[in-house]
């Protein structure tokens, strides 16, 4: 961007939106606690992750960090002169908001078939479901414009140089969330949880969801006026060049972000069918990504330069060697994190969510989807490792050719894997999924690589399978050993038999590493412990 003010460090950036992020994911946890101890994995609930899809996916698409928009808008805005982004912007916000204006009137006209389609099992199963999720649906139906809206200027301001508010606005639309629930409760009490008011409950919880999209648009217009970059006002000069780069590059790049979320309209469809699961999905997905999401930052964020840098054929020996690096950490946080994870599944979910309408029954049935995320954790997160790989070689067809084979796998596993798991069934499914896709990215990558050490890779991380499952089981004995002496009733109680028992089970991880003097060990530690302490 022509004279813009200077850049700030790329440190400084990083801890900036590590810092906005991490209150994000705060009051996200705090928004899914509210909504559990309201609505638990009843009618509202489910109906709610039903109708949220489609909404959800275009603000996620459109409007989130790092989606096709803000990619898009970053890449053109940041050549372009001052002077001439505000009219650019507004260019496109006018084009965009009335396509996604046409989106969102027939998303409102047409929620009941949407929804019919997406849920198929709710009409059959939980009618109730259906009603709330189409009255819900056709309530955040206009989520449509302002993701779009919200894309477009989140990366106007980080094309800007301005990444706080972008980085931290998904706060907003949480404690939309929260403050709607909050005053629902002011009004009705405890009678929120009662059939007759479950319509009521949902269409506070879409109409709340509505208000924080809103909230996110708004907050982004007092920065853009400030600095210069476009205000409120319809322009229709579509034939600037900007406007075609960005639809350039905003085509191919939705297109492929959109394929990615088939497979969680394969899920939803099937989990229409038995009452409860989609919000236990929601659920137990919250918990599994936060740390994800946390561990593939420290892993990933300083490979992906790392790779660039050593896909020309004559560095290929030592790619290799960080190929393997890369996976080790992968292993060494994943297989313990997953194993814990499975173990200590029950207290997990009861100390997050167990209040309110949320009670052991509802417990047992997110704990028995969490053990199953948690045992596909590994590979979910190699799969990424080696997809940066072959962006790294410049081969993106490769990724996205598997991703398309693997729809259909998810499909017939969706199908046969609940039929026989029920709704832990749709997990493994997609721990399948991401099996498949790692072994034939695995394979296609040692043809690419002129052959890669497979074996001599496995054997490290097939013994740390094995202590994982070792630490994992110690972890359970020792909380089967707190219950006995404490029981299992009390929040304060299952809080510190978690502590004790994952703390026994890094324990036993951790002596079992020192033990197969793994080198990623002590740099795995070492990332960890900086990423906590930075700042």
């Amino acid at each position: 961007m022509s004279d813009a003010k200077p850049a700030r460090s790329l440190a400084g950036i990083a801890g900036i939106v590590a810092a906005a992020t991490l209150i994000s994911k705060v009051f996200g946890l705090v928004r899914q606690q509210a909504i559990a101890a309201a609505f638990a994995v009843g009618p509202v609930a489910d109906a709610y992750n039903f109708a949220y899809v489609i909404p959800g996916f275009l603000l996620i698409l459109l409007g989130g960090i790092n989606g096709p928009f803000h990619s898009a808008i970053v890449s053109v805005v940041a050549k372009r002169k001052r002077e001439d982004i505000g009219p650019l912007v507004e260019s496109i916000s006018t084009l965009v908001g009335l396509v996604l204006l046409v989106v969102a009137i027939l998303m409102g006209v047409f929620a009941a078939p949407t929804i019919d389609f997406v849920a198929q099992g709710l009409a059959e199963n939980t009618p109730e479901a259906r009603d709330i999720a189409i009255r819900q649906l056709q309530i955040m139906a206009p989520m449509a414009v302002f993701a779009g809206l919200i894309g477009i200027g989140f990366g106007t301001l980080n094309a800007d140089d301005q990444y706080w508010l972008p980085s931290v606005s998904p706060m907003f639309s949480s404690v939309a969330v929260i403050a709607g629930l909050g005053i629902l409760y002011g009004f009705i009490g405890n009678a929120m949880i009662e059939p007759e008011y479950f319509m009521v409950g949902g269409m506070v919880l879409a109409g709340s969801t509505l208000v924080g999209a809103v909230m996110q648009w708004l907050v982004q217009l007092p920065a853009l006026w400030r600095s210069g970059l476009g205000r409120l006002r319809l322009r229709f000069n579509w034939q600037d060049p900007g406007v075609r780069d960005v639809f350039k590059i905003l085509a191919p790049a939705t297109f492929s972000s959109g394929m990615m979320q088939i497979n969680v309209f394969t899920d939803l469809f099937f989990a229409s069918f038995i009452p409860g699961t989609a919000a236990a999905l929601g659920y137990a997905n919250l918990l599994v990504q936060t740390p994800l999401g946390i561990i593939s930052n420290v892993i990933l964020v300083p490979f992906l330069p790392i790779f660039a840098r050593l896909a020309a054929p004559e560095n290929w020996p030592e790619l290799k060697d960080r190929i393997r690096q890369s996976l080790m950490m992968t292993a060494l946080t994943m297989l313990p994190l997953g194993a814990l994870i499975m173990t200590l599944a029950l207290p997990i979910v009861q100390v997050i969510y167990e209040r309110g309408a949320f009670d052991l029954e509802a417990a047992e049935i997110v704990t028995s989807v969490l053990v199953a995320y948690g045992l596909g954790m590994f590979v979910y997160l190699a799969r990424d490792v080696l997809v940066r790989v072959y962006y790294a070689l410049g081969d993106g067809q490769t990724p996205f050719r598997i991703s398309i084979a693997n729809i259909l796998l998810n499909v017939v596993l969706d199908y046969f894997f609940m039929g026989w798991f029920g709704a832990p069934g749709l997990v493994l499914a997609t721990v399948g999924v991401n099996i498949t896709s790692t072994l034939a990215m695995v394979v296609i990558l040692d043809r690419k690589l002129n052959g890669l050490p497979w074996l001599a890779w496995g054997r490290p991380i097939f013994a740390l399978t094995l202590l994982s499952g070792v630490a994992g089981m110690a972890a359970w004995g020792s909380r089967l050993g707190l219950e006995q002496v404490m029981g299992a009733e009390g929040f304060v109680i299952r809080l510190v038999q978690l502590a004790i028992a994952g703390t026994v089970g890094l324990g036993v991880f951790s002596l079992g590493t020192l033990a197969l003097k793994i080198p990623e060990a002590s740099q795995v530690a070492n990332r960890l412990v900086g990423r906590f302490l930075r700042r």
